[in-house]
């Protein structure tokens, strides 16, 4: 049995969102840790409107609803804001297949004006929330 992946969210000094940091030892993250995915979330061009809305800012909860009636891509899977009020975009065509389908999904990163980094890890895994 593995042991529960525990994550900090460490903010970046220009404000653009958050590194990672190990809660158990305290060692810095690397976004392409086998444990975990950093994805560049789909069709943010199409939605920059809903982005931009501070429900998507660095931190907060997402939730990845998945769509197996969509026309174009039965694996394809929505990224909402917590309350499933506004609409990001989609988890990459590539990755959706590969996912487990209890993800947990944090907001982590803004990419310039309409670009969104979201952190995607195993069901039971602990994110601490930033402090504001």
């Amino acid at each position: 049995m593995s042991e529960r992946l525990r994550l900090w969210l460490e903010r970046d000094r220009r404000g653009a969102g958050y590194h990672l940091r190990d809660a158990a030892t305290g060692e810095a993250v690397s976004w392409d840790d086998p444990r975990l995915r950093v994805i560049a979330v789909a069709g943010v061009s199409f939605r920059a409107g809903e982005v931009a809305d501070a429900s998507f800012d660095p931190g907060a909860r997402l939730a990845l609803v998945p769509e197996p009636d969509n026309e174009h891509d039965p694996n394809a899977i929505g990224i909402w804001n917590g309350e499933r009020t506004l609409q990001a975009g989609y988890v990459p065509r590539e990755v959706a297949p590969e996912l487990a389908g209890d993800e947990i999904a944090v907001s982590l990163w803004r990419a310039g004006e309409a670009g969104l980094r979201v952190l995607l890890v195993p069901a039971g895994s602990w994110v601490g929330r930033p402090r504001r």
